[in-house]
């Protein structure tokens, strides 16, 4: 049977799409600077939502560019007007250093289609007491659905993998779906498409079992960022 190709956004009838983006945290990560305070990340969520200004907040640094911040902002905005972002402590490195977890939520109608978006990231970041001026990100997932029904998905994927060693990245249907079919696909996609936000074209095939899978390998160097990544729309009908 010939997959199926699908855009980011497809027009099917689905109980549920779901687009699964998630990056591991390789050994080492470059050291940062001193951690930002929370009123500066009180602030950074409050610009983020449109309650202050961003750029302000931003300076050019390890991993962050703030013209290129902008830019992606406008562009998730566009493609979900209602989006919001909530920044919180995240759970501590081995080594101590302080983590921020990102998330965020948004929606769009597509004719009679209804997208939801929740996205995290795990991040690391570095200020200079004033203004955010690097950041790591070490964990980054998102899920777009559609429907009114949530199809319990699980993203298994190693925090922590060896330079050059392959590693699987698990989509897992959570619960039983008595009887419906199953379709699924994971695409890699390179470091440009993802800061692009580029649409993946995904090739969708029935699965005789619940879920995806794809083996990837990372760098052969240490880094705190992988290769490709992974998206992977699996969808029940």
């Amino acid at each position: 049977m010939q997959p199926l190709r699908s855009r980011l956004l497809p027009r099917l009838a689905t109980t549920l799409t779901a687009l699964a983006l998630l990056l591991p945290a390789w050994l080492t990560a470059p050291a940062l600077a001193a951690q930002p305070s929370a009123a500066q990340l009180k602030a950074l969520e409050a610009a983020l939502n449109g309650e202050g200004d961003l750029e302000a907040l931003l300076e050019s640094g390890p991993g962050l560019d703030p013209q290129r911040e902008l830019v992606q902002r406008r562009a998730l905005l566009a493609a979900f007007p209602d989006a919001r972002w909530s920044l919180s402590p995240g759970q501590p490195l081995r080594d101590g250093r302080a983590t921020v977890q990102l998330r965020v939520t948004g929606s769009r109608q597509e004719g009679s289609i209804r997208y939801r978006l929740e996205a995290s990231q795990l991040l690391l970041l570095s200020s200079d007491g004033r203004r955010v001026n690097g950041q790591t990100v070490l964990r980054e997932q998102s899920l777009l659905r559609s429907g009114d029904t949530d199809l319990p998905v699980t993203l298994q994927v190693p925090d922590t993998v060896l330079t050059g060693q392959r590693y699987d990245v698990d989509l897992v249907l959570d619960e039983p779906l008595d009887g419906a079919l199953v379709a699924g696909g994971i695409s890699a996609i390179n470091p440009q498409q993802r800061l692009s936000q580029a649409n993946p074209s995904i090739d969708l095939a029935p699965s005789a079992v619940a879920g995806c899978s794809r083996q990837c390998r990372p760098p052969s160097v240490p880094a705190s960022r992988p290769g490709p990544c992974c998206s992977c729309i699996p969808a029940a009908w």
